[in-house]
């Protein structure tokens, strides 16, 4: 299972102002009009210099996870082929300190019930599985979504083959306003505690870590909006690597 970091780095909001000068025609002589003095370039200030540095990052954070996923088969090999309810039911066993009776989501495991035939689907926490190729080797990967009730979050998860043995190499727990595949990049957005920003995560398949990676967080301007509080994810049992 992920472990969030339990606050995001403090973000500095810089505005920058980007003057251009069009080059135009005086008359009929098709001369240049100069665009006035150019600003002496400066170079960077690092600032103290003698500053001890830091030996441990500020916040834990899982750069990478993977998992193994025990019990579910890969027919042919083709992830296609693999039941996601059966995906999101290995990890419930396998992490009951999660989804157990006292865990944090211990709702989900009760609502999956509704996601079997016959179940009501409309309370089946499982959303809509997505099938890309986002490890770079030809071959479609699996993305799958599932609401952690009783909170607000929501679980993101990526799977991949290797040899016929169905692989966890995201996953991440997080409050969300959405969720986007561009590339084989993973993006997802989340509220801000401040109005009218919000965050992106994007992650990248590393070949290195086998899995996919933290590639960059933004802390973006959307427009005016609702004040919107974030909820942190408590730390959970981290994957297996």
């Amino acid at each position: 299972m992920p472990s969030r970091r339990p606050a995001r780095t403090a973000l500095a909001l810089a505005a920058v102002a980007l003057l251009s000068a069009t080059a135009t025609a005086c008359g009929d002589t098709g001369g240049l009009r100069g665009a006035g003095p150019t600003t002496t370039a400066v170079s960077p200030t690092r600032l103290w210099p003698d500053l001890r540095p830091a030996s441990s990052p500020a916040y834990p954070y899982d750069v990478a996870t993977r998992e193994t996923v025990e019990g579910v088969p890969v027919p042919g090999g083709d992830i296609r082929k693999v039941d996601p309810v059966e995906v999101v039911e290995a990890e419930l066993k396998a992490h009951p300190d999660d989804y157990g009776p006292k865990g944090t989501y211990h709702a989900t495991a009760d609502r999956m019930r509704q996601c079997r035939p016959g179940g009501d689907r409309g309370r089946c926490p499982l959303l809509k599985p997505y099938h890309r190729d986002l490890t770079g080797d030809g071959r479609a990967d699996l993305t799958l979504g599932f609401r952690l009730y009783p909170t607000n979050q929501t679980a993101v998860r990526v799977y991949t083959v290797e040899g016929r043995r169905l692989v966890r190499v995201l996953a991440d727990n997080d409050a969300l306003l959405g969720v986007e595949l561009a590339g084989r990049a993973l993006i997802e957005r989340s509220p801000a505690d401040t109005s009218g920003y919000e965050y992106r995560t994007t992650w990248v398949w590393d070949p290195d870590e086998r899995a996919m990676v933290f590639s960059r967080d933004e802390y973006l301007h959307v427009g005016d909006g609702p004040h919107v509080r974030r909820t942190p994810s408590p730390s959970a049992s981290p994957g297996a690597r």
